[in-house]
C-alpha cells in the first residue's frame, strides 16, 4: 500500500531550534500528526518518531533525553495513518544511511518511562534492601524518583527552558518518571 502524500526528504525539510529563545518548545506543532527528526547540538540525527501530537512527543523526548534534543525537523499530516507515519520514518532513515542511534540501541532511553532506579546511589539501595515493608519501599523509590526529576529540571533550567514540566506522581512511587 503506498501513501496518497509524496514522502518529504529530510535533508529538504527546515531545521527548527529545539527551544527557541522564549525557552519555549515551537508551539506550533500542538496537536499535530506528524513525524519528527531530533538533531543534537552537532546536528547529528538522534531519533526519528512520529506521533498524535508531535508538540507532547517533542516535550517528553526533551525531558527524557535533554543533552541531545537541540534542533529538529517535521513533517505534519492533515489526518492520522500508521502507515503514511511509518513510511516517511523508514524513508528518513534510508536517507541518513543509518539507524540513528535513539531508533536502535538507546530506544528505551527515547520511548519509556525514566527508571530512576538504575540512579539509585549506594546509600538508596541500602536503604531500599533494609525497608521493612513495601511501603517502605515505595518511600524511598518516591524519593529517589524526586532527586532524579530535581536533577532534570536542573539541566532544564540550564538551557532556559520556560515549558511547564509535570510528572506523574503516581509512577513516582515506583521509581519511574514520566510527563503526567
Amino acid at each position: 500500500m503506498s501513501s496518497q502524500i509524496d514522502t518529504p526528504v529530510l535533508s529538504g525539510l527546515e531545521h527548527l531550534a529545539y527551544i527557541d529563545d522564549r525557552g519555549q518548545l515551537p508551539e506550533q506543532f500542538q496537536g499535530k500528526v506528524g513525524v519528527y527528526a531530533i538533531f543534537d547540538q552537532q546536528q547529528t540525527l538522534q531519533y526519528i518518531g512520529y506521533s498524535r501530537d508531535v508538540y507532547l512527543s517533542l516535550k517528553q523526548h526533551l525531558v527524557r533525553q535533554p543533552e541531545r534534543c537541540y534542533g529538529l525537523k517535521v513533517q505534519t499530516i492533515d489526518r492520522p495513518s500508521r502507515t503514511i507515519l511509518e513510511e516517511i520514518r523508514t524513508a528518513w532513515m534510508s536517507e541518513n544511511g543509518s539507524v540513528p542511534v535513539g531508533n536502535g540501541a538507546d530506544e528505551s532511553r527515547w520511548t519509556q518511562a525514566i527508571d530512576a532506579k538504575a540512579q539509585m546511589t549506594p546509600e538508596e539501595q541500602a536503604s531500599y534492601a533494609g525497608a521493612i515493608d513495601e511501603l517502605s519501599q515505595m518511600k524511598v523509590l518516591k524519593q529517589l524518583a524526586r532527586r532524579v526529576e530535581a536533577q532534570i529540571l536542573e539541566v532544564l533550567k540550564s538551557r532556559d527552558v520556560q515549558v511547564e514540566i509535570r510528572f506523574n506522581p503516581k509512577l513516582k512511587e515506583a521509581g519511574l518518571l514520566d510527563l503526567k
